[in-house]
């Protein structure tokens, strides 16, 4: 698991305590202009003179450990946890709490952008217990982080919380990655209801992005059901009406589906609801659970082994394409599956808190294999094995 942030880090001849969002280089030859908002990385020990002009000197140590800092320079050190930072990876720093967040990874396959902490549901396996505080601060982060994100990259996903929430400033959002990322895809990850407001459906249409998606959650085929895996009163019919108001309005919509004990008995009922109601979503993702957040508050509530609802699964999956649906099957090992189920599998878990463990040594399927959550050494499945030729 890669380490994206600290506290009381070590901070020399910082000359504020304003934080700020910074894209990091160590390209030495960076024309000049650039290099007053930008910061040079350094790793390990280098006899190379550093270039001047640059906002920030960032020195990551190594083996062999890690460069002294210039007297009179703004430097940050950082421990070799962070040796996996690169050119163009995007950091927020805090001076004033000596502080470091990575925001962004050129490499990563993909990137998540919190929007906001504070949300309308509170759900009872939520990665992310959202907090009823006033974090605008973040809208102000994102903007100046967006013309910095290479513009090749492949997609972004925006989360919170619930990003409607912020109205006006999550269609700002959505128009600055028009504006200054127009290849990369984006994928908002929301609970739906906003868009059971016709105006506001329509403002996000106007918004024309032209490779935008909305990942909303539906939990069961019984309202009573939904509403209460996400602790909120007629949440089912808002997200119901949201997600026929986007796709009235021609708007790419995901429906995604954590399993877990309070889900798993109507999988293939919902499926059927699914297919017989909203056959027209774009993508439908059956996803496995991540034991983190509030999931570990709830867990003797949520936990069973994948392997126990295997074939509710695998009747979901296969009613679901049967109709020609585009289905998916995220955050699974393949030894739990119903092997018809293969094939839908994805590596979906980000490859910073993706693992595996000694259990998937010389399995022969691993490279195609979902792998674990790091927070899955809490619980994992008795069946976990390497299949072997």
């Amino acid at each position: 698991m890669l380490t994206l942030g600290g506290e009381s880090l070590r901070f020399e001849s910082i000359l504020d305590d304003c934080a700020f969002v910074t894209r990091l280089s160590d390209n030495k030859r960076l024309p000049m202009p650039l290099r007053s908002s930008a910061g040079f990385l350094v790793k390990g020990r280098s006899s190379r003179a550093l270039p001047e002009g640059f906002r920030v000197y960032i020195f990551v140590e190594d083996e062999s450990g890690a460069e002294e800092p210039t007297e009179g320079i703004p430097t940050v050190l950082l421990p070799k946890d962070y040796s996996y930072l690169g050119d163009g990876d995007i950091i927020r720093i805090a001076p004033h709490r000596r502080g470091v967040r990575v925001l962004y990874r050129r490499n990563a396959r993909t990137n998540g952008i919190l929007l906001t902490e504070r949300c309308n549901h509170y759900c009872l396996m939520c990665s992310q217990p959202p907090k009823d505080v006033n974090d605008s601060w973040i809208v102000n982060q994102v903007l100046e982080m967006i013309p910095l994100i290479d513009q090749d990259a492949p997609e972004l996903v925006l989360t919170g919380g619930e990003p409607t929430l912020l109205e006006d400033d999550f269609l700002r959002i959505l128009n600055a990655c028009k504006s200054w990322l127009p290849r990369t895809a984006i994928h908002i990850l929301s609970n739906g209801r906003r868009f059971a407001d016709a105006a506001f459906t329509q403002r996000y249409a106007d918004v024309q992005h032209p490779d935008l998606m909305v990942g909303i959650p539906l939990y069961s085929d019984l309202s009573t059901n939904h509403d209460y895996v996400v602790q909120a009163n007629d949440a089912f019919d808002e997200t119901i009406r949201g997600i026929l108001n986007l796709k009235r309005l021609g708007q790419r919509v995901e429906i995604r589906v954590v399993i877990h004990k309070q889900t798993y008995q109507r999988l293939p009922q919902l499926a059927e609801f699914i297919a017989r109601n909203l056959l027209f979503v774009d993508h439908v993702a059956l996803m496995g659970l991540e034991i983190t957040g509030f999931t570990r508050f709830n867990l003797s509530d949520l936990w069973i082994d994948p392997v126990e609802y295997k074939d509710e699964l695998w009747q979901a999956v296969s009613h679901l394409s049967s109709h020609k649906m585009n289905v998916s099957v995220y955050n699974h090992q393949l030894c739990v599956l119903d092997p018809r189920a293969w094939e839908f599998a994805k590596k979906s878990i980000s490859d910073w808190k993706n693992e595996y463990f000694a259990e998937c040594d010389g399995c022969v399927v691993r490279d195609h294999c979902g792998g674990f959550f790091s927070s899955a050494h809490l619980r994992y499945s008795d069946h976990i094995r390497a299949i072997v030729a």
